[in-house]
Order: structure tokens, then C-alpha cells, then sequence
């Protein structure tokens, strides 16, 4: 009989078939015996399964660690180029920051070379009362609050009320335990202010609503959205540089300007005495008569 080339694979096939189908049922016998000796011994079972663990533990640590290990590259590599973006970026921020502190540096310079010329003495640290919101009589016609601090606390008429973010109103009444704070956004309510920027002065007035008006501004000056608005220090009644708010509206000549203090959600504000009571006059001071 001579050879032919297939007549391997045409021997081999059923074989491989055989096998297969034999591979089947043996390990359809094998799992039928495993639940049998499981039901019957459950302590026998239990030391197989331990057994087959054991014995293919190394097999899958080793299947494993290959796949753990391109995960750990793939981490390294990813955690690398993190790394230099994130070196790029504090790289920049480090050169910004240099610049700006170079700047504060030449400032600083500057500013102590002219309080000496000047002769300039540095306000005072003014003294604080912390005082909780115990009620609020904000209406369409008044807008004020009612702190629990009084003379008691040290609390006196024309302290400025302010909380972590700006200028909230003045101390206009004050009692024993208690005291009435007159809100910025109350038709009352005069506070002498400057654009921070261009330095142009105006009054902030209070009409009821939520946006104060900006009056008596100059006409060269040309307010923007976003454009903070802080005290001047006129009338010594505010000491200048105390954040009041932004400008939110410009339309028609009419500037609004949106608080920087929220003043509908305040629970605790700060009664800060700049040692500006005395300008205020008396409660019982009247005007004299005419003659």
C-alpha cells in the first residue's frame, strides 16, 4: 500500500472526534460524582475542592501574574504621563507665580519708601463682635435685621456689619442685648463707594430691591459687568476697602450692583468698630429751633 499525504488526517479525525466526545463524558461523570460525594460526604467534598484549589493555585498565579503585570505597566505608563502634564502645568503656575511675586516684592518696596516719606501711620485693627441673626424684618419697605448683641457686647451705633464675603449695613439702633442692622439694599441706606479699578466715586443707594443703584457717578466713568465696587472711606462713616459688591446691570445709565454678602440667606455677622461711632450724632440731637 503506498502513502498518501491525507490519509493521516482522514485516519486521525474520527479519532479526535472519539476523544472529544469521550473528554465529555468524563467530565460530565466527574461533576455528576463531585454532587454525589458532595450530597453523601460533605467534609470529603469539601477536602477535594480544597485539594484541586491547592493543586491549581501556582497554575493560576502563574496565568496571572502576566496579565497583572501588563496591567501595572499600562498604570505606570498612564501615571507617567499624568505626571508630566501635571509637571508641565506646575511649571507655569511656578513662572506666574514668580512674576506676581516679584511684582509684590517691587510693590512692597515702593509702598514703605512712601509711608516714610509720608510719614503714614497704619489704621488701626478694628474690634470685632460676632453676632447671630435673630430676626429678619426684610419687606417691601424695610430691609434690616435684628442681631443678639448689644451695648453689652460692646456693640455701638455706626459699626460696620460685614460678613466673610462683604459689606452687609450699618448698626443704627442698639439696646442692651440686641441691635438693628440697616441692610445696604434698604431705601435708607447711603454708603460712599469707588469702582476698585478706575477709582471713580458714587454712592451706593438702597431702593428695597435686591440690586442697589449706583448715583453720582462721574460721567468718564464707563462701569462693566463684573466690576467690584468697595467703600471710599467718605463721610467717615465706612473705612475705605471694604468689598461691597459687583456691578450686575448697566443699561441707560443705570448701574446696579449685585452684593457681595447674601444678605436672604445670613445667619451670623461680624460688627466690626473702625472707631467711626463718633461721627454719627446722638439719637436725642435735634435740630435747633429757628429763632
Amino acid at each position: 500500500m503506498r502513502y498518501r499525504p491525507g490519509m493521516i488526517v482522514r485516519l486521525t479525525t474520527p479519532v479526535r472526534a472519539a476523544m472529544q466526545r469521550c473528554a465529555y463524558a468524563a467530565l460530565f461523570l466527574a461533576a455528576a460524582g463531585m454532587i454525589v460525594i458532595g450530597k453523601a460526604d460533605v467534609l470529603l467534598a469539601e477536602r477535594l475542592r480544597i485539594a484541586v484549589a491547592d493543586a491549581f493555585a501556582p497554575v493560576l498565579d502563574a496565568v496571572s501574574r502576566p496579565a497583572a503585570t501588563v496591567q501595572d505597566m499600562i498604570e505606570d505608563a498612564r501615571a507617567l504621563f499624568d505626571l508630566r502634564e501635571e509637571n508641565d502645568r506646575l511649571r507655569l503656575e511656578n513662572e506666574r507665580l514668580r512674576h506676581w511675586q516679584q511684582a509684590a516684592r517691587q510693590m512692597e518696596a515702593e509702598s514703605r519708601i512712601l509711608r516714610e516719606m509720608l510719614n503714614y501711620l497704619p489704621p488701626q485693627e478694628p474690634r470685632v463682635v460676632s453676632a447671630r441673626v435673630i430676626s429678619d424684618s426684610s419687606s417691601a419697605y424695610v430691609r434690616s435685621l435684628l442681631v443678639a448683641a448689644g451695648e453689652a457686647g460692646g456693640v455701638r451705633r455706626g459699626q460696620a456689619a460685614i460678613d466673610g464675603a462683604g459689606l452687609v449695613g450699618r448698626v443704627t439702633e442698639v439696646g442692651q442685648r440686641a441691635a438693628r442692622i440697616l441692610l445696604v439694599t434698604d431705601i435708607n441706606s447711603r454708603v460712599p463707594v469707588v469702582m476698585e479699578q478706575s477709582r471713580h466715586a458714587a454712592i451706593l443707594s438702597g431702593d428695597n430691591s435686591d440690586r442697589p443703584r449706583l448715583r453720582f457717578l462721574p460721567v468718564e466713568a464707563q462701569p462693566r459687568l463684573g466690576d467690584r465696587i468697595v467703600t471710599s472711606g467718605q463721610g467717615g462713616i465706612f473705612p475705605p476697602g471694604i468689598p461691597v459688591g459687583v456691578v450686575a446691570h448697566v443699561s441707560g445709565g443705570e448701574v446696579r450692583v449685585q452684593p457681595l454678602a447674601k444678605l436672604d440667606r445670613l445667619e451670623y455677622i461680624r460688627l466690626a468698630d473702625f472707631g467711626m461711632g463718633d461721627v454719627l450724632p446722638p439719637l436725642s440731637a435735634r435740630p435747633p429751633a429757628r429763632p
